[in-house]
């Protein structure tokens, strides 16, 4: 058994791949070495704290007037919120915290878990900015974002001709 060859994290004897099923599975092998391969050596570790990483949900629709935004943060409040708004973007930026704090019979557990988030929502169109309008209630912010008068051009349909 001299001849081996490297793959993924094991060594495979080379007699053993001259069957066609023994390359398909060496595939399916590489494949999950690889998937696998990116994630960290204790996979556990990403479930510890339910806020790392924590990015809202955000919608953004369209009318003939104005832009509307909408963002779902749970738990947060709008002093925990801060907005900016750029010629051609809106950046919704905030800081999670939660802490839970147990008392009984002798013991005291207590867990705090803090994240941020920084979302960049780019505007298809010109707003007028001093019109832009924002409220917060039961974890949903709303941003209302009026339409420059040159965005509320009127949409002109142009026909397709079949060419000569």
């Amino acid at each position: 058994m001299g001849n081996l060859i490297r793959f993924g994290r094991r060594e495979v004897p080379v007699h053993t791949i001259e069957s066609p099923f023994m390359a398909l599975q060496q595939e399916v092998n590489r494949l999950f070495d690889s998937f696998w391969g990116d994630l960290p050596a204790d996979p556990f570790r990403l479930l510890e704290s339910p806020i790392r990483g924590f990015s809202p949900r955000v919608d953004v629709t369209e009318t003939e007037k104005d832009l509307h935004v909408s963002a779902e943060l749970p738990g947060m409040t709008e002093k925990d919120v801060e907005l900016t708004l750029t010629g051609d973007a809106l950046t919704i930026k905030g800081e999670k915290k939660e802490e839970k704090k147990e008392e009984k019979e002798g013991y005291t557990h207590c867990e705090r878990y803090y994240g941020s988030f920084h979302r960049i929502i780019p505007l298809p169109v010109e707003v007028m900015q001093d019109k832009v309008s924002a409220t917060f209630k039961d974890g949903i912010l709303t941003i209302a974002l009026p339409k420059a008068e040159a965005a509320k051009t009127p949409v002109r349909k142009i026909e397709v001709k079949k060419a000569a």
